[in-house]
């Protein structure tokens, strides 16, 4: 008989009085508690790295926000290509925002459980090496991990579609079936969910993420207008506000063509409406900087002012035209810059094709898109006219975005949190780690 049959429900500790939830993003850790009474429980968003500036003072997690310089700051960060690959610097960051007496989200990590995240395949050595930390060093009593796309079965997905719309009913949890597209700082992920578990074969990945996609704008900026190789942390920002996912990638290209040298277009100067000034900060008046519309005759004049600078003349402005949409292009077209991989509509049909085609029509009308990438305007909408044009003509598509979707994946383990008894069938206890071993951790993860 296999130890988890010898088992019985009373041989183990009570369960944890509250559950810290961890979803370890690689720019930014949502974290917070929950437990049957947290009536509405809200994470907090650490990012998740080291940082040091250019006056060599170190920044830890949450502390960053303290920083008023971030002028060539460097980062080192625990996540690496969607994998937890340096848990010297994440037990830093975590002991700085969860265990010492001073942490935001102080907690004796004997005393809650934890439901942690990872990526979708993640590999098995990391996953070990995971579970070892988190029982013998943390000690923490039970312990669930999984992959973080799953637990957005755990939300109310039919209210995140637009139509039809229906009075609010407790909701099926987990859902029945589900395709969530996860696109955050390292990749963006694909993942099939059949009642909350993620169907493994059909999960596709995309190495096109916000990492990838801020060097690729730091590029383009720094060969057009200013050195910003050393500044990524601030291009990410020009990034966040000005950037958009075109509906007609040819069209806006069309707007935002400069023209022969003898024969400049008309619509080059402000591309109608597509050309944005993004002015930066200067650390002394301006902490963080803003996006306004390009105004071709004050870029004159701030061109002409050399001696002399007034207040207009020491901003520091860069126009993008073009670079606002052909930077998130690469998710829908990751050819452009020469990565051989489809897009994401066709990558999702590449996972469904994995698929029994009787599932089709369940997952194309339930796609749920999260991550921070999914914020940039038109994503949805560009998302769903390509699967739409690549479907079966008889499938219904819907496309559907949380009302934040940073934050959804988090809210979908805190919502499963509450679920005393079925997070207890799911987590593995701290006493069944020692008496079992790691490999029937990693079996009963893998739900096996």
């Amino acid at each position: 008989m296999s130890p988890a049959h010898r088992r019985t429900k009373s041989a183990g500790p009570p369960p944890p009085a509250q559950t810290l939830v961890v979803d370890n993003g690689a720019y930014t850790i949502k974290a917070g508690f929950s437990s049957e009474t947290t009536e509405n429980p809200i994470p907090s968003i650490i990012p998740n790295c080291l940082a040091r500036d250019r006056e060599k003072k170190v920044y830890i997690g949450s502390d960053l926000a303290k920083c008023r310089d971030f002028g060539e700051i460097v980062f080192r960060r625990p996540v690496d290509k969607g994998y937890l690959v340096s848990w010297e610097a994440e037990k830093e960051i975590w002991e700085h925002e969860f265990f010492d007496q001073k942490a935001p989200l102080h907690c004796d990590p004997t005393e809650v459980g934890l439901i942690l995240t990872e990526a979708p395949n993640a590999l098995p050595q990391l996953q070990t090496n995971c579970d070892q930390i988190i029982f013998e060093e943390f000690r923490f009593p039970s312990y669930y991990r999984c992959a973080g796309p799953s637990l957005n079965a755990y939300n109310d997905i039919q209210m995140m579609f637009p139509i039809p719309p229906r009075v609010p009913l407790t909701p099926q949890l987990p859902a029945e079936i589900l395709l969530l597209i996860d696109s955050g700082y390292s990749h963006t992920t694909i993942t099939p969910l059949l009642q909350g578990r993620p169907l493994e074969s059909a999960v596709r990945r995309l190495d096109v993420g916000g990492k990838l996609m801020t060097n690729y704008l730091t590029r383009l900026l720094s060969l057009r207008q200013y050195d910003m190789r050393n500044d990524t942390y601030l291009i990410n920002e020009v990034k966040e506000a000005c950037c958009y996912v075109s509906r007609d990638f040819k069209t806006d290209m069309e707007l935002t063509w400069k023209g022969p040298k003898d024969d400049r277009r008309e619509t080059y100067a402000t591309g109608k409406g597509i050309a944005k000034d993004y002015v930066l900060p200067d650390f002394h008046t301006r902490s963080k900087g803003y996006v306004r519309d390009h105004d071709p005759n004050a870029a004159g004049k701030l061109k002409h002012l050399t001696t002399g600078k007034s207040a207009e003349a020491a901003e520091d402005v860069m126009t993008l035209r073009n670079e606002r949409f052909t930077v998130p292009e690469l998710l829908f077209n990751p050819s452009d810059i020469g990565l051989r991989q489809s897009g994401l509509a066709k990558l999702v049909m590449d996972s469904l094709s994995a698929l029994p085609q009787g599932l089709w029509p369940g997952f194309l009308a339930n796609i749920i898109v999260v991550g921070g990438n999914t914020n940039m305007e038109g994503f949805v909408q560009r998302l769903e006219t390509e699967i739409r044009a690549l479907a079966p003509a008889e499938c219904i598509v819907r496309v559907g975005k949380p009302a934040n979707p940073i934050i959804s994946t988090w809210q979908g383990a805190a919502v499963l949190a509450k679920d005393v008894d079925r997070l207890g069938k799911m987590s593995v206890t701290r006493q069944e780690y020692e008496e079992y071993g790691a490999t029937w951790v990693a079996r009963k993860f893998d739900g096996r």
